[in-house]
């Protein structure tokens, strides 16, 4: 039997669409815009949403372009054939546009992938020694800065930061590296950027005073000091840091080595 809409179940104004089926690939569009707009003539449904496997690409894209947003993953929520399998789930609120450029830009922003940014300052003091962190919940030193919140500029990002970690308010200077990180440890890759604090008076270094929540204490060593505590690709960061100060350039790295 071909039908022109989906089940769905509605509960406390939350509509949950069952997706399944023997459908024709070629009518998942009809499907789901007829279902989306017989819901929706519902006033008191104000959300729409579908469940489908990570893997079933072509019902995943039809619901991209009916102008739904994926809003996360569950893993190993159900069970196919081979065994259990990640399901997305996918929502539409009542107002939200599902046509044109702002539909579509609105579902990529969910769909496409996201990246970590993570910001961090290479401080120097009159001696040439680095400014690095110990802290609380890793064995290796990093620099001064940390990940980036959403819609933050890199430069913001790395003014509360350091204001967070260390009590002070620093000033950025020009970018010196552009890292890209590979994934490590449990984290995805992310893009790491390193800026140029300058170089810190004499007066002004003892105003740096940790945290003690998530730094544990501040170190200014000698640049090879401070690179033997680094994990391998952060060593790498920093002396290519170091480099491009020096040089008066900007560096690409892929983990810490440097490409160009």
């Amino acid at each position: 039997m071909i039908r022109d809409s989906l089940p769905a179940a509605v509960v406390d104004g939350v509509a949950s669409v069952d997706f399944r089926g023997d459908d024709a690939p070629e009518r998942f569009d009809l499907l789901l815009t007829t279902t989306r707009r017989l819901l929706f003539a519902d006033t008191e449904v104000r959300r729409v949403e579908v469940d489908v496997c990570t893997l079933d690409t072509l019902r995943r894209r039809a619901l991209h372009r009916a102008g739904f947003r994926l809003e996360g993953v569950a893993r190993e929520a159900a069970t196919g054939p081979d065994g259990p399998v990640d399901v997305a789930r996918y929502a539409l609120l009542r107002d939200e546009a599902v046509g044109g450029r702002e539909a579509f830009t609105a579902v990529m922003n969910t769909v496409t992938a996201r990246k970590r940014l993570i910001s961090h300052l290479l401080l120097t003091d009159e001696a040439g020694r680095v400014c690095i962190l110990e802290t609380t919940f890793k064995p290796d030193f990093e620099l001064p800065g940390g990940i980036l919140e959403h819609g933050e500029s890199p430069r913001a990002g790395l003014v509360r930061e350091i204001q967070e970690e260390l009590n002070h308010t620093v000033s950025v200077g020009r970018l010196l590296v552009v890292d890209w990180l590979t994934p490590f440890l449990g984290w995805e890759d992310a893009v790491e950027l390193i800026f140029d604090g300058h170089e810190l008076t004499a007066h002004a270094v003892p105003l740096l005073t940790p945290d003690l929540r998530e730094i544990r204490a501040v170190h200014w060593l000698e640049p090879e000091d401070a690179a033997a505590r680094m994990a391998p690709f952060a060593r790498g960061r920093l002396l290519g840091a170091l480099a491009a100060r020096a040089e008066g350039r900007t560096f690409y790295l892929e983990a810490g080595v440097r490409i160009s």
